[in-house]
């Protein structure tokens, strides 16, 4: 499945709620679903630094694809990072650099979180970026 086809699949999850009550609802059982971190990635490095919780992002370069794994403290962060994951995480470095993640504002995520949570999002959409910057040339 392309990039965008999963940002489609998610637009349509959300478009059966209303309410943005609702949609935070989903967004924190997304994040349950969020495969456990190793312990060793919740390590300084894989901290992101401009969010207001914690979050640990670790990526594994393999066969030329990127492999994102990531945990937060705090619930809904960890259901924003879920969705990154889920539309990022097995593609190419290229393919990270070149996504608009267009998704986030048609499910108008960034404009119903906090300002604090909205700059946690930008924050981690710029450390899967400096991951995949960092593997497009491998």
């Amino acid at each position: 499945m392309s990039i965008k086809e999963e940002e489609q699949r998610i637009i349509e999850e959300f478009s059966v709620f209303d309410d943005w009550m609702d949609k935070y609802e989903y967004l924190i059982e997304i994040g349950k679903s969020l495969p456990v971190i190793d312990e060793s990635g919740k390590s300084e490095p894989n901290l992101i630094n401009g969010c207001q919780s914690r979050v640990w992002l670790a990526a594994e370069y393999k066969e030329g694809k990127i492999w994102f794994t990531a945990d937060s403290d705090a619930i809904i962060t960890k259901g924003i990072i879920s969705l990154l994951i889920r539309v990022l995480s097995g593609r190419t470095p290229k393919e990270i650099l070149d996504a608009d993640l267009a998704f986030i504002g048609q499910i108008g995520l960034e404009e119903n979180l906090s300002p604090t949570r909205a700059n946690g999002l930008r924050s981690m959409i710029i450390k899967i970026r400096t991951y995949a910057a960092a593997y497009i040339n491998n």
